[in-house]
């Protein structure tokens, strides 16, 4: 269990769990494209939180491939049910980030 120190540090996508086909390949996805990051992962069963520390990407051709079809990442914001932290969003990725200290 983390602690709330560093529950404010993770980022990345809560993802609705009604299609938990999606939702199993959002994690193996997130695992596959931040190798050096631990992946903290809580399945509710109505949604799983899915995080990284500081920063957490997802790229659509690791979606894809676990999936096995093509899959735009930009239709993931209709099974998103919240995030922690800011996002940047292309065709090709999403990337959640804390925000920067000026």
């Amino acid at each position: 269990m983390t602690d709330n120190h560093s529950a404010a540090k993770l980022v990345g996508p809560v993802i609705r769990g009604f299609n938990p086909d999606l939702a199993e390949a959002v994690m193996a996805a997130v695992e596959r494209d931040n190798p050096d990051l631990p992946v903290t992962i809580d399945d509710q069963g109505g949604y799983v939180r899915i995080h990284t520390p500081g920063r957490c990407v997802l790229t659509r051709a690791t979606l894809e491939d676990e999936l096995g079809y093509t899959y735009p990442i930009t239709r993931l914001e209709q099974a998103l049910a919240s995030f922690s932290g800011r996002v940047l969003t292309s065709d090709d990725s999403i990337e959640w980030y804390l925000e920067r200290n000026n």
